[in-house]
């Protein structure tokens, strides 16, 4: 199946993100989302270590080594940025102040609870990092994905088998294979990559998929 990679995945994610929004971006592949504001849009990034207005990633040989995000990635400041506490960017995503959050997962169900934080393989550390506080403080939440693991098994299930990040948290899920929503029913198709068949992407998604 035709996939894509990281940064047309970011640049995906990014086209749904409405003008004018605070928007956090979560540890790993969400954090390249901030690349790719389209033309024409004002999209104000937040990182839990405490800035607000965060920039693309700066060019070779121009990081500053006291400027990254909560990945521990070199970023830069967009203009009329801010820098505040721990304490105090906790409270902007625990009070409702961000709209939108972009997370990473280890599993989706079709619920839309969300397992992020830990799995079952004792050689990866569980990290519960400031998800929980995301999910219960941010109405939208978009998680970007691969959509199998390395080893070919579904991430997108009927319930998910790990430890629980939120219940019923998600709102659409954008992996490399297609974009799908989170409904009442279930996970309802938004788009496949082009050239994938919904027949082939169901056979590698335990849930089932609504058109």
């Amino acid at each position: 199946m035709n996939a894509l990679d990281d940064a047309q995945l970011a640049a995906r994610v990014a086209q749904d993100i409405p003008d004018g929004s605070y928007v956090n971006l979560g540890i790993g592949k969400p954090t390249h989302v901030s690349g790719y504001v389209p033309d024409g849009r004002e999209v104000i990034y937040h990182s839990e270590n405490g800035i607000l207005g965060v920039g693309p990633t700066p060019a070779p040989g121009t990081e500053d080594p006291e400027l990254i995000d909560a990945s521990k990635r070199y970023v830069t400041a967009a203009p009329g940025a801010a820098y505040f506490e721990h304490s105090d960017s906790f409270a902007m995503m625990r009070g409702g102040h961000i709209d939108i959050a972009v997370l990473g997962a280890y599993q989706v169900a079709e619920n839309g609870d969300l397992a992020n934080w830990a799995t079952l393989d004792e050689t990866y550390p569980p990290a519960v990092g400031g998800a929980m506080d995301l999910v219960v403080g941010v109405p939208t939440i978009f998680v970007m994905m691969r959509h199998v693991n390395r080893d070919g098994s579904p991430k997108l299930l009927k319930r998910c088998t790990y430890p629980l990040t939120g219940l019923g948290v998600v709102s659409r899920v954008y992996t490399d294979l297609a974009v799908l929503d989170v409904t009442p029913e279930g996970f309802r198709l938004v788009e496949l990559t082009p050239g994938n068949s919904l027949d082939a992407v169901q056979a590698v998604t335990e849930a089932r998929i609504l058109t």
